[in-house]
């Protein structure tokens, strides 16, 4: 043996089967992960028969509303109110027209009645007092002719008095004026004068106008002089 051989030592054989022996479990090992690896992933449980249940639920619930909501609107006792206050006021608003155009008609032909009965009136006072004109005329013509004052003071009297019977068949009467209480219902008081005595206090002493009534409703005032 050599020196170089001593100072260096002498490497031990490689077991060749053990490295082989190893290889080979490396190799299983590998193999097993990537069969682990290459297994396929459990897939979710199809959900298509949940979906559907929940669907037909659904379907359930929408036509049990629909079927309540139509059983609500049949029997709802509101809706047969409504219609029953509608019909009402129709009914209540064609009644409050038809009477509005009845008044305003009865009203129309109101005015127009008394229009004519004022004018009718009116023609029965004229032709009333057309005779009593034909007296001053044929008076008027007698005085010019004759100029008798006493003639003509007679004819004027008869005039007046025909005038004054005419007026009171159609409701013309005078009202009482000398020697009455001063009343202010048919008096007006024109001025006042010292009473002589205690008993014409507050009377009627003298007339400036005379005042009538028509139908028993003043239809002129009287004027006159109170005794204060």
């Amino acid at each position: 043996m050599t020196n170089n051989e001593k100072d260096f030592p002498r490497e031990k054989p490689l077991d060749t089967d053990k490295v082989t022996d190893e290889k080979s479990q490396k190799t299983n090992h590998s193999s097993d992960n990537s069969s682990e690896n290459n297994t396929p992933e459990e897939k979710p449980e199809d959900n298509g028969d949940t979906t559907k249940e929940n669907q037909g639920s659904f379907t359930d619930n929408k036509e049990q509303q629909d079927e309540l909501q139509n059983d609500q609107q049949e029997t709802d006792p509101r809706d047969s109110m409504i219609k029953q206050l509608e019909e009402k006021n129709k009914e209540l608003n064609d009644k409050y027209l038809r009477l509005f155009s009845d008044f305003d008609n009865f009203r129309k032909r109101n005015i127009k009645e008394r229009l004519e009965l004022i004018k009718t009136a009116s023609a029965e006072i004229t032709e009333a007092v057309l005779p009593v004109l034909d007296d001053l005329e044929r008076a008027y013509k007698s005085a010019t002719e004759n100029p008798d004052i006493e003639a003509l003071t007679e004819g004027l009297n008869l005039i007046q008095t025909k005038l004054k019977t005419t007026l009171k068949h159609k409701g013309l009467e005078e009202i009482p004026t000398v020697g009455e209480d001063f009343n202010t219902d048919f008096h007006e008081a024109i001025t006042n004068m010292p009473a002589s005595n205690e008993k014409e206090k507050g009377k009627v002493i003298d007339e400036v106008q005379k005042g009538y009534l028509l139908n028993g409703k003043v239809l002129r005032f009287a004027k006159v002089v109170v005794a204060n």
